[in-house]
């Protein structure tokens, strides 16, 4: 397989390519993410070849907009609207009921993590094709990729297309909270932290 690099604004050609079953590498606020449609269960599977990544790790969803969290979600905790409201877009990653209508590939249990990245790039792709499985770009264990460039030397003959954004401007994973107890939980620490987190929620 040929990996090609264009400009991130070329969202068309994109397109094409998710809505043909392939995945995409493209520019988010914190590192570089590699989605495809979050429906489609065939190209899902696609990404953990492309990755090397353990079956049993299920993937996140990426929205444009708050309004998509419908399409993915189920009984949306009231925490999760709260925390919409202060941190998305940006690097918060909140696990939530997933809508059954979801693949298996994305997540084997009743729960998906969803957020909205602070990307203009990453939105208006979002936007043009709806909710993506989004995880990191790399090879499963490999360096978090924050430029074309660092995709590209780990996954060049593995995903058809990487859309160049330049050097993203967090360089580490979102902060990662479980929404679906009476209180968050966070998973993985990132950029937001559990202070930041329960001072919305109280």
């Amino acid at each position: 397989m040929k990996t090609e690099i264009i400009p991130a604004s070329e969202i068309q050609a994109a397109l094409r390519v998710l809505q043909n079953g392939g995945i995409v590498a493209f520019p988010t606020d914190t590192v570089y993410g590699l989605g495809t449609l979050a429906f489609d269960n065939d190209a899902i599977n696609s990404i953990y070849i492309a990755k090397d990544r353990p079956i049993e790790k299920a993937i996140p969803i990426l929205i444009g907009d708050l309004s998509d969290l419908n399409k993915i979600a189920d009984d949306i905790p009231d925490m999760v609207l709260r925390f919409a409201a202060r941190f998305w877009p940006g690097p918060l990653t909140c696990i939530v009921p997933k809508k059954q209508t979801l693949p298996l590939a994305v997540s084997a249990t009743a729960t998906v993590a969803v957020r909205i990245p602070d990307h203009v790039d990453a939105r208006a792709l979002l936007r043009a094709a709806g909710p993506m499985a989004v995880t990191s770009a790399n090879i499963s264990g490999g360096t978090n990729p924050s430029t074309a460039q660092e995709v590209y030397e780990q996954l060049n003959g593995r995903i058809p297309l990487i859309l160049d954004g330049g050097k993203t401007q967090g360089g580490v994973p979102s902060t990662l909270v479980d929404c679906t107890g009476e209180k968050p939980m966070i998973l993985r620490e990132g950029p937001i932290s559990l202070n930041e987190l329960m001072d919305v929620y109280r």
